[in-house]
């Protein structure tokens, strides 16, 4: 077996974090977006973080997420509790 020397691991550093880079910027750019109706107003909005549920709530069909805010904004036009305001 070979032994791990600082040399080797130097070596090797870089390489990790290259490897590392993508998916570090993937999370970044995964973003979730939300049909939310205020407790309060009754009105329905896309937001991008997930409501609390003291301030808003989940309205989309079975609470779904949506990858883009203009996917969430066309599938908010057939939430019946935001058209029928």
């Amino acid at each position: 077996m070979e032994k791990i020397t600082c040399l080797s691991v130097s070596r090797l550093l870089p390489l990790i974090a290259a490897l590392a880079l993508p998916v570090g910027a993937f999370a970044q750019g995964a973003t979730s977006y939300y049909i939310v109706q205020d407790l309060k107003t009754k009105k329905c909005t896309v937001v991008d973080k997930k409501p609390v549920a003291t301030e808003a709530t989940i309205v989309g069909p079975d609470g779904v997420v949506y990858k883009t805010k203009a996917e969430a904004e066309t599938a908010m036009k057939t939430v019946k509790v935001c058209t029928s305001a």
